[in-house]
């Protein structure tokens, strides 16, 4: 083998283990192949940058705005309620129905498009017709998969195949040369799955499943077990607090969803609603934690000397100031998003903006710009910290002028655990004081000694004292506590609902920038308005605020929702999420549906009778699109996915270097070559083995790219048809539902449905038999092999 080979099978090697591995983000893959191949050579600069102008991806970014255009006017999801509705209760007809139709809507929008539209009518139906949605969301992700096979603009790999036909001096694929070939998939698809298949779908109870909404929040979410009533008595120190300062959120991971007062009632209270004694609230969450927060015996303040600001420091550990320089990370960024404590061994006890200090419950403060930071720490962390590009230099601070800067003493309490305190055996962290009064531990004091800035896991002790930056009138909000009555019998679901407010459920889209953070990062009931009460994930539920707060968002997740339907509608405007309750708010530009099938009709026939290149009709349609006001051009930019853009513009270098290296060659003679003895549709057989086997753990763009020189090159070698042999790429592209990490609509309907790795293949595999054979006996009629 000659080095050229040597490197791009080890470029070609090294890029599938990182679509398997996931240790690089696609895109970047794209880009390193690229920029590896131009590095060492074996492509110019010229056609490194090629790529990029590549008419296949120009056309791939305007379908997805021509598809973008169809989701925002509701076309499909118009098309998919009549069309359904017909079925009635019977699973088979519902099957047959839904994958028959999502499959059409995919040749002509993007799959995960049709897939998010489907999601709330295919969930309607499963709660009407009281079926589990692990039956019907498998095939609906098949379904648009498959659907991609019926047009030219069905699938990205389409358009790349075609365009590699055109690159080479050969025909280009015509918008309705696949059809044939794809109308015989999807049908036997769709027949398989409504027969067979579905038989080898799991049945699996989820957060999504039973006929009524108010049913499934009891029975699914057990949402009746965990509301309960409070009542604030008219003499209460809460009085005149808003929501957000009495911490019931934040500190116990309560939601209150509702407030009664003089006989009426506020329903979705936000946090800046001022109580007042003899207010009702109507409370979710676990009972025993506010229970809990009421057997505590009041932590009492402890005798000590002043000032306290002169036992911060000593020798080892010192007050400093440094400064949140401009352009720094940290900018709109929390403290408890920077974590410095873990990261440098240091707590910041106050925040220095303009003329102002703020000096408690820092953790949720969004750092700004020239902000100073007053922290506490041993000296050595101190100016580790201040070398991070994100802060300017340290200034160390003496104890006498941190107290008059920032007016620490003022802050600083000492405060004793009582003998039999419940306190006893919970460590800082398990007794939530820093969520609760918005307090900050600085030391603790007991017979052993001092312990200087203890970190959470500390265990405390009765008798222990502990130095705290807060203030007195926090630790007289515990108090109020006490106080509060609590009636362990709460409200009907059906109470707190209304024409204006509902309970509603949502999943993250999969294009989504979100994967991976938490709420709390996000600051969603702030953005959006609307309380999330809990999250379903695999086969459970998760309540807690606390916990549903810090878990990191996943797709498939479906996200329990509470709050104004105006403010549900602003959620599903948003492209990061799908809201999946069928009774969600209009979101959809109805009045300009026709206007958008009409440019999507006019693109699909300029291109069928060859008025007009693909590559110049699917960008005048997506502009139509938005000049139209079926799009605003911000969401024209949203829906072009261009992580998948900029990784066929990688890999497409990597397929020049496969054919100009020979390495095509190699592969094919040695894989489909040995296969050619035993006649055309063994070695169709095993392309079409190789491409979808490819598919199920690289992204389909890849695959195609991939495959592309390859089948070409065998083609040519053994004389067969290049457009038979580039037709079973398309199709083994399509087939990436063997397992859920073969494409992103399958993982949009993975914890949805409910489903396990396995169960994928174990639904897949007939399917693939039953497409491979229908390949075997359509192509050679449809696109005879030999020449």
């Amino acid at each position: 083998m000659t080095i050229p080979i040597l490197i791009v099978l080890a470029v070609v090697v090294l890029a599938i283990l990182f679509f398997v591995t996931e240790w690089v983000r696609y895109d970047v893959v794209g880009l390193l192949v690229l920029l590896t191949l131009a590095i060492t050579g074996l492509i110019t600069d010229e056609q490194a940058l090629r790529g990029f102008s590549n008419p296949a991806v120009i056309t791939i970014g305007a379908v997805l705005v021509l598809s973008g255009g169809l989701y925002r006017t509701g076309v499909a999801n118009l098309v998919g309620r009549h069309v359904l509705g017909l079925a009635g209760d019977s699973q088979v007809r519902l099957i047959f129905l839904m994958m028959a139709t999502a499959g059409a809507l995919s040749g002509i929008m993007n799959n995960i498009a049709v897939g998010a539209l489907f999601l709330p009518v295919v969930l309607d139906i499963a709660r009407r017709t009281n079926q589990a949605p692990s039956k019907l969301l498998m095939p609906l992700a098949f379904a648009t998969l498959l659907g991609g096979l019926l047009t030219l603009i069905g699938t990205a790999p389409n358009i790349l195949i075609s365009g590699y036909l055109e690159q080479e001096g050969l025909q280009p694929f015509r918008m309705f040369d696949f059809t044939p070939l794809g109308v015989l998939i999807l049908l036997a698809g769709t027949v398989y799955m409504a027969s067979m298949g579905r038989r080898q779908l799991p049945s699996r109870e989820t957060g999504v499943t039973s006929r009524e909404r108010s049913i499934d929040i009891r029975a699914v979410y057990d949402l009746q077990s965990t509301l309960f009533t409070v009542t604030i008595p008219r003499d209460s120190r809460l009085s005149g607090s808003t929501l957000a300062e009495t911490r019931l959120g934040v500190a116990l991971g309560l939601n209150v969803l509702a407030i009664r007062r003089n006989g009426q009632k506020q329903l979705a209270p936000q946090p800046q609603y001022l109580l007042r004694g003899g207010d009702q609230l109507i409370i979710q969450g676990r009972i025993d934690a506010l229970e809990s927060l009421q057997s505590w015996k009041h932590l009492t303040k402890a005798d000590h000397r002043l000032p306290i600001t002169a036992d911060l420091v000593s020798e080892s550990v010192a007050l400093a100031e440094l400064e949140v320089v401009p352009g720094s990370s940290a900018c709109e960024n929390t403290l408890a998003d920077l974590d410095l404590r873990t990261l440098f061994g240091v707590t910041v006890i106050a925040i220095g903006r303009a003329d102002r200090q703020r000096r408690s419950r820092l953790q949720d403060v969004l750092l700004e710009e020239n902000d100073t930071l007053l922290v506490i720490g041993p000296t050595d962390r101190i100016q580790a910290l201040s070398e991070q590009e994100d802060f300017g230099p340290v200034q160390t601070l003496h104890t006498e002028e941190a107290s008059r800067k920032y007016r620490m003493d003022e802050r600083l309490l000492h405060l004793r655990v009582p003998e039999e305190s419940p306190l006893a055996g919970q460590s800082l962290a398990e007794s939530r004081l820093g969520d609760a009064l918005g307090i900050t531990v600085l030391e603790v004091t007991r017979d052993e000694g001092k312990v200087m800035l203890p970190y959470p896991d500390m265990v405390l002790e009765s008798g222990d004292e502990l130095l705290i930056a807060g203030r007195e009138e926090e630790l007289q909000l515990l108090d109020s506590f006490q106080d509060l009555r609590i009636e362990r019998e709460g409200p009907e679901v059906e109470e707190l609902e209304s024409d204006e407010f509902t309970f509603a459920e949502a999943t993250l889209a999969p294009r989504a920038t979100l994967l991976g953070q938490t709420l709390q990062e996000l600051f969603f009931r702030e953005k959006y308005g609307l309380t999330v009460i809990a999250i379903w994930r695999g086969d459970r539920s998760y309540h807690s605020n606390v916990r549903v707060r810090s878990m990191k968002l996943r797709l498939g997740d479906a996200i329990l929702l509470y709050g104004p339907t105006r403010k549900l509608a602003m959620l599903a405007q948003d492209p990061s999420f799908i809201v999946l309750t069928a009774d969600a708010p209009d979101v959809y530009r109805s009045g300009r549906a026709p206007l958008a099938g009409a440019i999507m009709a006019g693109v699909i026939l300029s291109v069928a009778f060859g008025l007009l290149p693909i590559q110049i009709a699917a960008p005048s349609g997506a502009v139509l699109m938005v000049l139209t006001g079926c799009l605003t051009p911000e969401e024209a930019y949203e829906f072009i996915e261009w992580k998948v853009l900029i990784l066929i513009a990688g890999m497409l270098g990597l397929g020049l270097a496969m054919q100009e290296s020979g390495v095509a060659g190699i592969v094919g003679e040695n894989v489909l070559g040995s296969l050619a003895a035993f006649g055309p549709l063994a070695v169709v057989a095993g392309l079409l083995v190789l491409t979808a086997g490819a598919a199920q753990i690289m992204p389909t763009v890849a695959v195609a790219v991939l495959m592309s020189p390859i089948a070409l090159t065998s083609a040519l070698e053994l004389g067969y048809s290049p457009h038979a042999m580039m037709m079973v790429i398309a199709v083994g592209s399509s087939c990436a539902f063997l397992s859920p990490v073969g494409h992103p609509v399958n993982l949009l309907v993975m914890g949805l449905g409910g489903y396990r790795f396995t169960d994928y293949t174990k639904a897949g595999m007939g399917l693939f038999v039953a497409i491979l054979a229908v390949t075997l006996l359509a192509l050679p009629v449809l696109w005879p092999i030999v020449q």
